[in-house]
């Protein structure tokens, strides 16, 4: 019988944990059905993820979570040996807090060994355990997201959060303090404004160098925008100025994680934005993801992780206006010429 690739056990290990897009969960148990190693390999980490659920009714502090990924990270590149001296340690030590939860702490760090035993590598799977746990905690902020615009809407009289702009007016200036409404991310401070929707579901967890997102309450209503680009890593739908009818059953695009045109604007608001589009930018996914994809949230509430940029809800390059080709100059002031060209900034 051929072994199992990478791939399939990546597919099979998302499976299991929960953690599979339902494309992917599909394919999973098309996989596990038709090969026995498959089968074998998802009862065992199956076993060895059972200790997990006695912790589902816990609090478990996101401090611990992230120095827990760290450590075993830190010791896996070092050594197996280290690796196992420290879950070792784990399950013999008694920190203070919590006593319910620390006592079955021991047992998830056996988890943990069993999972990265059956998997095969000792480095690779805390990476990727990691990738896809931002992914999934990226989706739920989105659909946090839409919760919010879904409540404003209904406190609105059925208003979309929306600023008044005028024809021409730049829409990349995240942060500018003028009064004139300069940016696509106004539109969704309103929602933070009105206390729809946390500050901190606006920064993706995937994101390199993540800000720490602190706002003041007491500056809310006295802001008119994010404070700067770092306080929110997604990009926006600019609509077209003059709305059309949209074919049915396919759902607009609200929100995505940030377009990699626009990872870098100027930082001076008094200068001309100058972008010069090349063949990288025009196929290179979202940095939020290490380039593996982005999370779009559309206007229905569903949430999808594309693998390119192109979908089969649009059928369009989100990041991209139709007429936009390698060397077309971006200046910040584009709009949409139909309601179908989809596009998302900054």
């Amino acid at each position: 019988m051929t072994p199992l690739n990478n791939q399939q056990e990546r597919l099979v290990f998302d499976y299991c944990s929960g953690l599979a897009s339902e494309e992917d969960a599909t394919q999973a148990e098309q996989l596990i059905a038709s090969n026995e190693q498959a089968a074998t390999l998802c009862e065992n980490l199956k076993a060895a993820l059972a200790p997990l659920t006695d912790l589902q009714h816990l609090s478990c502090p996101r401090e611990l979570v992230e120095g827990t990924i760290f450590r075993l990270n830190a010791a896996a590149r070092a050594s197996q040996r280290k690796l196992e001296q420290l879950l070792a340690a784990e399950q013999v030590r008694t920190p203070k807090g919590n006593r319910a939860f620390w006592s079955n702490f021991g047992k998830v760090a056996a988890a943990a060994v069993v999972v990265f035993i059956v998997l095969g590598t000792w480095f690779a799977p805390l990476d990727v355990i990691r990738q896809r746990y931002q992914q999934l905690q990226c989706k739920r902020q989105l659909a946090g997201v839409f919760q919010g615009f879904s409540n404003y809407v209904s406190d609105h009289d059925g208003q979309m959060p929306a600023v008044p702009t005028e024809a021409g007016a730049p829409w990349w200036k995240v942060g500018y303090k003028g009064q004139e409404n300069h940016s696509t991310t106004r539109n969704m401070w309103l929602l933070v404004k009105g206390r729809y929707v946390e500050p901190q579901y606006f920064s993706c967890p995937g994101r390199d160098k993540q800000a720490v997102v602190q706002i003041d309450p007491a500056e809310l209503c006295a802001r008119n925008d994010f404070p700067g680009r770092d306080y929110i890593s997604y990009s926006v739908r600019i609509c077209c100025r003059k709305p059309q009818h949209t074919a049915a059953g396919k759902p607009k695009i609200l929100m995505a994680d940030l377009s990699p045109r626009f990872e870098r604007l100027p930082d001076d608001f008094n200068e001309p934005l100058r972008l010069v589009l090349t063949r990288e930018l025009l196929i290179v996914n979202s940095a939020n993801h290490n380039r593996r994809g982005q999370n779009v949230l559309l206007c229905d509430g569903s949430v999808i992780f594309m693998k390119q940029r192109h979908t089969e809800v649009s059928g369009d390059d989100i990041f991209t206006l139709m007429e936009m080709s390698p060397g077309f100059e971006v200046r910040g002031c584009e709009v949409p010429s139909c309601e179908t060209d989809n596009f998302l900034a900054p």
